[in-house]
């Protein structure tokens, strides 16, 4: 590979490396959990309350008013990359407060800052802060803007994962610690050069982590307690794929992938039911894999990766086709969505939203509006919800985009510019912050305020902001 590629993919993956955070694809057929007991109109987690990015709140706008979009309220809040969670009228995020050291987005090295990791709890009606919990927190990662994990809400606790490892379960009406984790001093965890990005995941009594370390890879701790249930795995690195849970062979699987290999383990035991080797560059496994009947599709920089097939009477895999420079969707940093058939995506390198024919890998279209707008960009980005027969799209650029996707076409309703790009990324100006749809409104944030849209059909758009 000519030295300007290879300086520009290393580049690229570190870019991608600190997305992933907050990286929302969508999936149908994804095997659903919620965190906890929730209300048909929150989005607790990740992904949204099945962890699967599909909106199913009902009287919401069907394309962009004319007049735009009404802004209900801002907040201001430092920098990051976590997208909010919005549970039983508050919603909780995270930021960093940097106190010395020069923000500066190098691809290859890391970048040493002082400050405080922030979790911030506020009412979702008006954004008025509520609770503060905060700890100093030394930065020494790529692209070190702030945290990247979005919090998980579930039966009264909110559970926060630092960029450094800081593990925190609080409680959701006063913030108070109920219990902690330090992945680097409890685990001798390495953390990635772009930080600890592996959402964690409520499943039944227990919280699933990715946290590295010998042995370590995998955690499940108590949800309610802290205390260790199981651990598992050693990887060269643990990469910053968050654990999902699929449904397939008739047991639940939990679907860990580090740098070297994806892995299918026991949620309740750590017991490893298969290995299959899927090395991703630079360690960066980041996409979410997604299942659809039978099939997953799991990919990333490389391309590595492609579509396989699960075994239904046993847990297993086997290759069905493999993702090449001309075929398939690498994506790297943007969780994909299965539907009809079809992969839609984001392919890192191009930067542009594709479509690809599940059966064979064979490209259908791609487009560069719901990414930067108009041109190729090297881990261009856009945050994927379903919603009935639509999507909502939250782009780089800053800009929420209803539109619909088919075989055929990518076909574009309207857009509204919801917030200013305050991050960088190979010279362009980006927004990287995954957005959360709860009470018939977006909530979305940058580097500098987190603010609340109306997309109520029946809401009065001419009281603009």
């Amino acid at each position: 590979m000519p030295m300007e590629k290879r300086f520009m993919c290393n580049r690229f993956s570190i870019l991608i490396g600190i997305i992933f955070v907050l990286t929302c694809g969508l999936t149908t057929g994804l095997f659903g959990f919620t965190a906890g007991h929730v209300h048909a109109d929150d989005w607790p987690q990740w992904m949204g309350p099945g962890r699967d990015n599909l909106w199913r709140e009902q009287g919401i706008i069907e394309t962009i008013p004319a007049a735009g979009l009404k802004t209900l309220w801002r907040t201001s809040i430092h920098g990051g990359y976590s997208g909010p969670a919005v549970a039983n009228g508050r919603v909780f995020v995270t930021d960093y407060v940097r106190s010395s050291g020069e923000l500066e987005n190098n691809p290859n090295s890391r970048i040493q800052l002082q400050g405080r990791e922030r979790v911030l709890c506020l009412a979702a009606e008006d954004g008025k802060i509520q609770w503060v919990h905060e700890y100093d927190c030394p930065y020494e990662i790529s692209y070190p803007a702030g945290p990247r994990c979005t919090p998980t809400v579930d039966e009264g606790r909110v559970y926060t994962l630092g960029a450094e490892g800081n593990l925190f379960c609080l409680d959701v009406a006063s913030g108070k610690v109920i219990w902690s984790k330090d992945f680097q001093k409890d685990f001798a965890a390495m953390i990635p050069l772009w930080g600890c990005a592996s959402h964690p995941l409520v499943y039944g009594d227990l919280l699933l982590c990715v946290v590295g370390g010998e042995g370590s890879v995998a955690v499940a701790f108590d949800k309610r307690t802290g205390a260790e249930r199981w651990r598992g795995l050693t990887a060269k690195e643990q990469g910053y794929c968050p654990p999902t849970v699929i449904h397939s062979a008739g047991i639940d699987q939990l679907l860990i992938w580090d740098a070297e290999h994806l892995n299918s383990l026991n949620p309740l035991t750590g017991e490893v039911y298969w290995s299959f080797p899927l090395v991703a560059e630079f360690g960066m496994a980041i996409s979410a894999p997604q299942i659809s009947g039978k099939y997953l599709f799991a990919s990333a920089i490389g391309p590595v990766g492609g579509l396989f097939e699960l075994d239904q009477d046993r847990p297993g895999i086997r290759e069905v086709w493999k993702g090449t420079r001309k075929s398939g969707v690498a994506c790297a940093s943007s969780t994909p969505f299965l539907r009809d058939n079809v992969v839609y995506g984001v392919d890192c390198h191009s930067g542009g939203l594709r479509a690809v024919d599940m059966k064979n890998g064979n490209w259908l279209w791609e487009t560069f509006l719901p990414t930067t707008g108009n041109r190729r960009a090297g881990n261009a980005t856009t945050f994927m919800v379903a919603h009935d027969d639509r999507f909502f799209l939250f782009s780089e650029t800053g800009d929420l985009i209803i539109a619909k996707f088919s075989k055929e076409k990518y076909d574009e309703l309207g857009r509204f510019h919801l917030l200013e790009p305050t991050g960088e990324a190979f010279g362009r100006s980006v927004v990287w912050n995954a957005p959360a749809f709860a009470n018939r409104c977006c909530y979305v944030r940058n580097d500098a305020e987190l603010i609340c849209v109306s997309l109520r059909a029946e809401a009065d758009t001419q009281d603009r902001d």
